[in-house]
């Protein structure tokens, strides 16, 4: 009994983490819908890291990304840096 508690006591600090992240990055994603965006498929040169096309246009994955960078992760830069 003790060592199942042990586990589940090492893992919580984890899944608290976890928890708070995934409200945060839900609250970001539902915050990116109040915003007017234009979907806009063309190529547009950006700056690199942080770059991004004009806020009131975009594809799906820009949203994605914005949202992450609400938090503070730049997304694209670190799938970039993973490639």
């Amino acid at each position: 009994m003790f060592k199942h508690g042990l586990y589940l006591f090492t893992f919580l600090p984890f899944f608290t983490l976890a928890n708070s992240f995934n409200q945060q990055i839900t609250a970001a994603l539902i915050e990116r819908t109040t915003h007017n965006i234009t979907y806009d498929g063309s190529y547009h040169s950006i700056k690199y890291p942080g770059g991004d096309v004009p806020s009131n246009i975009g594809v799906c994955t820009d949203v994605i990304i914005r949202a992450y960078r609400q938090l503070g992760v730049d997304l694209q830069q670190r799938v970039h840096e993973d490639m």
